[in-house]
């Protein structure tokens, strides 16, 4: 007898092996129809794997995250399969499943086009609607070698010449087409429904630039029709939101190729960064942190001791000069050991919080680079607190509730916690990474913080925190972080003077709030759609004449905004009013003031809102008060 354990709890008897779907069938017909696939000790399996004892299992639906991988998964074959059958020349590659989709890597004579992607989607959906079965057999490799081979897929007889000699490799057949494949993959290609194809970027083969450029398709896939709908709409809103298209209409920024993945701040944009790094200032100020700064060298040794140079050599910069070599810092934290390392600490110095907005600088591949989302160079809002042990947790807790007050002040009140533990490489004793997690988990849990566990996913160091942000449109991004460090203290040799007085190594915490400050500045400016808060914005207000008998009027105006602190511009050109409220309407300003004959007689203005709305007429101190509530509410 075979005993079933179902994730209930309850189980089931079978007298002999079964497959997952003769689980499924047994279970109801409604969750027959409904298999994708099946867990079988915790390993996501096909609805045909048979199971041949005792075992916990589960059944895999489209109602899964592990069901929606499977999903893409068989679409990135499904693509594969419609390719063939219109283009018999191309040859296949890989076909992963990405984050909300798939792509499948082709060599072909000629680039796909527009056209080539609507038919091949349409012979998908085709493809789809036979519902011919997927089935799996197992050749060993040298056979399965041959197999392509004498299909003339040289790529996946190289994909396969790789694996190690004598092992066996699962092959995946649908119609007329078969692919390598681990799997697990859908029963049949009717399960695959709601697909749509993107578009063909270049990618080269097994990602080396020495290689053929291969054409990649990108498609998504989604359970449902809605859930397919919703992702396009979210991709038509967040292209009208690119940081890079909006960093350009509303003069904030640019990147040049003359310094490729590093970002020309122009005054707009420079207005914004200042007022985010001032805004940090102050809460490094309020919450006792001291603000240092570290050199943007340092000799190779000091990151060998570290053991950066053996990981992120490859994405360092490096320089040499009277012999020596140098490398400019990809992280700031070896730098804040060295300052603390400075003069004897006691425990009565601790804890001792630095902080710094360094600048750093990283060797992205070109192809990673992204507008000032990612890049080359950039300036961390970085901060280390040096602690013991008994101060992780209050430490802890104080900083996310912290970066849930900064968040908030930026407009983002959804906020995702993660926790990654012990990766099986690590150094340190359990009991350390023991109390560390522990403390990790226990702060997030006084903050009243529910949170998901990453197992393994700790630096090889300490485990961390993670904190991601769910902005206006629905997209995660991690930009928090709180990592715990035994490691580069131990490395450094930095030590305190402990109560017994005995020297002792300290506890090092890594923070960083928004992270990468150029990263997240763009995702301000997507999240608000260019569109930045009264404080936030660079120009807060802008004063438009009329006529020029206003002009003299509209410049003191001016004059007296500027000397309430505000960002005020001023237009005088002799252009029809209509226009001037146009374009400033287009740079999206928080307020546009308008003054004629009538206005200036009253010692008043007339104020438009962002959105074109009509205000209505007001004195200049009712509109003083109104945008200082706007400022000092950050709203």
């Amino acid at each position: 007898m075979i005993h079933i354990t179902l994730p209930d709890g309850s189980q089931r008897e079978y007298p002999g092996p079964v497959t997952v779907a003769e689980v499924a069938a047994s279970i109801g017909s409604g969750l027959a129809k409904a298999a994708l696939a099946g867990k079988v000790d915790g390993k996501v399996v096909d609805t045909s794997y048979t199971v041949a004892k005792d075992s916990p299992v589960s059944i895999i639906t489209a109602k899964d995250p592990e069901g929606i991988d499977v999903i893409r998964h068989s679409a990135a074959h499904l693509l594969a399969y419609a390719v063939k059958q219109l283009f018999p020349d191309a040859q296949v590659t890989i076909g992963p499943v990405i984050e909300n989709g798939f792509f499948y890597d082709f060599s072909y004579k000629r680039p796909f086009t527009p056209e080539d992607l609507v038919a091949i989607e349409k012979r998908m959906t085709e493809l789809a609607a036979k519902d011919e079965p997927v089935t799996r057999r197992v050749l060993p490799r040298d056979e399965a070698v041959a197999h392509f081979k004498s299909l003339g897929e040289h790529y996946k007889a190289e994909i396969i010449g790789s694996i190690p000699a004598g092992e066996d490799v699962s092959l995946y057949a649908e119609g007329g087409f078969e692919d390598l494949c681990r799997g697990p993959h859908v029963p049949s290609t009717g399960k695959l429904k709601h697909f749509k194809l993107m578009k063909v970027a270049g990618a080269y083969w097994r990602g080396d630039h020495r290689n053929e450029m291969l054409q990649r398709i990108y498609g998504t896939a989604w359970a449902t029709k809605e859930e397919l709908q919703q992702y396009l709409t979210m991709l038509e809103e967040a292209e009208k939101r690119d940081h890079r298209k909006l960093g350009r209409e509303l003069d904030l920024f640019h990147i040049d190729d003359h310094a490729p993945g590093v970002v020309f701040w122009h005054p707009k944009g420079w207005t914004v960064w200042q007022e985010v790094e001032q805004y940090m200032r102050r809460v490094y100020r309020d919450n006792g942190y001291q603000e240092v700064k570290g050199p943007q060298l340092l000799d190779k040794t000091l990151w060998e001791k570290t053991g950066h140079w053996d990981k992120y050599r490859e994405n360092m910069f490096t320089t040499e000069s009277e012999k020596r070599d140098y490398a400019l810092k990809p992280m700031n934290c070896p730098g804040h050991i060295l300052i603390f390392k400075q003069g004897i600490k006691s425990y009565r110095d601790l804890p001792l919080r630095y902080g710094e907005f360094g600048q750093c600088h990283r060797n992205e591949p070109t192809g990673g680079l992204h507008g000032i989302m990612r890049v080359r160079g950039f300036t961390q809002d970085d901060g280390h607190i040096f602690c013991t042990e008994d101060h992780i947790l209050p430490e802890c807790t104080e900083y996310t509730a912290l970066l849930q007050r900064v968040y908030k002040d930026f407009g983002f009140n959804d906020i995702i916690y993660k926790v990654a533990t012990r990766p099986a490489q690590r150094i340190g004793s359990d009991e350390s990474w023991d109390k560390a997690e522990h403390a990790l988990m226990e702060s997030l849990r006084a903050s009243g913080c529910e949170f998901e566990i990453a197992p393994g996913d700790g630096a090889f160091y300490g485990p961390k925190i993670e904190y991601t942000l769910k902005d206006a449109i629905g997209r995660q991004w991690q930009c928090g972080t709180m990592q715990v460090d035994f490691s580069m203290p131990e490395r450094l040799d930095a030590e305190y003077v402990g109560e017994d007085g005995a020297r002792h190594r300290p506890v090092m915490l890594h923070r960083a709030i928004v992270g990468s400050m150029e990263r997240f500045l763009g995702i301000l400016i997507e999240q608000h759609s260019g569109a930045l808060p009264a404080w936030l914005a660079p120009v807060q207000v802008a004063v438009l004449n009329i006529t020029d008998s206003q002009a003299d009027y509209a410049r003191e105006l001016v004059k007296t905004l500027r000397n309430q602190g505000l960002r005020a511009s001023l237009d005088l050109r002799n252009e029809k009013i209509t226009y001037k409220i146009r374009e400033h309407s287009m740079q999206k300003l928080p307020y546009i003031l308008v003054v004629g004959d009538k206005e200036k007689a009253a010692g008043a203005v007339a104020v438009r809102a962002r959105g074109n709305q009509d205000l209505g007429v007001m004195s200049v101190d009712a509109f003083s008060e109104r945008i200082a509530g706007d400022i000092r509410n950050k709203s």
